[in-house]
């Protein structure tokens, strides 16, 4: 069934993609339109990560205020930039967002894990962030564990 489906949508791709050329030309003149948003894969600026990342008490003062985090090639301020961007590719690769927020009516352990907080801004995959984080319960403790070394470790 899922053989015939994709064997299905390549077939029609293609009649569609032979068929442009001729209705343009008929048309006129006419911008050949791009069959996939190539500009997001191909490393443009849209595809870059660009962060901002506020860390305030983690527990560790070098760990502590705001990093500039770049991505394609690795940079910025961050402490741990390398590692970081490497989590975030890991991440992607995944197909998970870790910037979403807990959904509502989620049940959550009672854990405490102290009263650092982060902020998380900029550009991730081409996509706007604008991310908080804390440690009040055992779904933001996962949150925030699933980011590290994005967001710090915590003492």
């Amino acid at each position: 069934m899922l053989r015939r489906l994709a064997l299905t949508a390549v077939t029609s791709f293609a009649v569609l993609s032979a068929a442009t050329p001729g209705a343009a030309a008929a048309d006129g003149p006419h911008p050949f339109p791009l069959p996939w948003p190539l500009h997001l894969t191909q490393g443009g600026d849209d595809a870059r990560t660009r962060l901002t990342v506020v860390a305030a008490d983690v527990g560790n003062p070098s760990a502590e205020g705001t990093f500039e985090l770049k991505c394609e090639p690795a940079s910025g301020s961050h402490p741990a930039a390398g590692r970081a961007c490497d989590r975030l590719e890991e991440l992607a690769g995944e197909g998970t967002d870790p910037f979403a927020p807990v959904p509502r009516g989620t049940m959550c352990t009672l854990q405490y894990g102290g009263p650092a907080t982060a902020r998380v801004t900029g550009t991730w995959q081409g996509r706007h962030v604008d991310a908080a984080f804390s440690r009040a319960d055992g779904c933001e403790l996962s949150r925030w564990n699933t980011l590290r070394p994005v967001l710090p470790d915590v003492r």
